[in-house]
């Protein structure tokens, strides 16, 4: 229903705004009722983080911002849902406008600036969803104005981690100044230091601690990705996404015009550099944690080209502003045939199957 909907209305949605147009998906999405789970092929059912995951199809941190729509999210098909970025205090982010479709490139650029109702409202949602299903995780940050940002990841996890399924502690946002600066050696590892605290202490025994992952950036030196590598790994972090948007501008754009808007850019033009991230951070963790793999995904292909560098999981988010949410069950289905072409049984059997290949470029 959803995906004939998006065809009927893309003509229109094309002309609106594109925030405006975000919003539209949202209220549509709060309104759709969630039906029984879809019957998933087995051979896509997928393990990391210590949990199950029906499929390894996620939705991307960014859409779904304050956790208003997440079973309309969820009945889409998608394994999971991570929510977010949330920040302590609610915050109304970057002066509009602040989101820019680059149609020919099928592209975006977003300088939201982690706009959040914060971590209150958040927490609500979530308790009152507790008991419904479905895997959701939630994508944490730090308030523009705040002398203690490493405190508010702490904060965050605190209030949150009891509510979700698990938190990405986001240090690779490109839209607050110096938030990059985090993913430093030794601001990292005081950081996740006071994450990992706020988490034990949120969640007691015998409840199993909520996962925590860290999101990077794409433009990482491999030097800086070394770095990250090692904190991650000494400070016994749970997983790791790559990558973030990018502020590079390839030369291949189309759209020069918007192009030149600030912000971080997703989408197609932003595959080749996160894959090849993904695939230099999977070597370098050497099967000790998972990887969920985001950049670029809009078809069949991509996916199962990210799942050979590395990743466990993936996740979408701006292909589906340009192919809409049929496009989930197009890559479920394109993975499946190409584990039955490699004579494989499951998702798992091809992870970072190609990683050295794709990190050699």
């Amino acid at each position: 229903m959803m995906s004939l909907a998006f065809r009927l209305a893309k003509p229109f949605i094309a002309r609106l705004d594109a925030e405006r147009a975000h919003r539209l998906a949202i209220a549509a999405l709060r309104l759709l009722p969630r039906g029984a789970p879809p019957i998933e092929d087995p051979r896509l059912a997928t393990r990391g983080l210590g949990l199950i995951f029906p499929n390894p199809v996620g939705l991307a941190a960014g859409f779904d911002k304050d956790g208003e729509a997440i079973e309309g999210c969820l009945g889409l098909g998608i394994g999971f849902v991570e929510i977010g970025g949330v920040t302590p205090l609610p915050q109304p982010g970057n002066p509009r406008p602040r989101l820019f479709r680059l149609s020919a490139d099928e592209a975006v650029i977003n300088r939201y600036g982690l706009n959040s109702s914060g971590i209150e409202a958040m927490a609500h949602r979530l308790a009152v969803r507790r008991g419904r299903g479905g895997l959701v995780g939630v994508n944490v940050g730090a308030n523009k104005l705040s002398a203690d940002r490493a405190g508010d990841y702490a904060t965050c996890i605190a209030a949150l981690a009891r509510h979700c399924d698990f938190i990405t502690i986001n240090v690779s946002s490109p839209n607050t100044p110096g938030l990059r600066g985090l993913q430093g050696r030794a601001a990292l590892d005081d950081l996740l230091a006071r994450a990992l605290d706020a988490r034990d202490r949120a969640v007691a025994a015998p409840r199993r601690p909520t996962p925590l992952l860290v999101k990077i950036a794409p433009d990482l030196s491999l030097s800086e990705l070394d770095d990250i590598v090692a904190v991650v790994l000494a400070r016994g972090i749970d997983g790791m996404i790559v990558a973030n948007s990018t502020l590079t501008r390839p030369a291949s754009l189309k759209e020069e015009r918007l192009a030149r808007e600030a912000g971080g850019l997703s989408g197609r033009p932003l595959f080749a550099l996160s894959t090849r991230m993904l695939a230099e951070t999977y070597l370098r963790v050497d099967g000790r944690l998972p990887l969920i793999g985001v950049g670029g995904i809009d078809c069949p292909e991509a996916a199962w080209t990210k799942v050979s560098a590395g990743a466990t999981l993936l996740q979408l988010y701006t292909a589906l502003v340009f192919k809409g949410p049929a496009l989930i069950g197009k890559i479920k289905r394109g993975l499946i045939s190409r584990l039955v072409r490699a004579g494989m049984a499951n998702v798992a059997d091809a992870v970072g199957r190609d990683a050295a290949n794709i990190a050699r470029g």
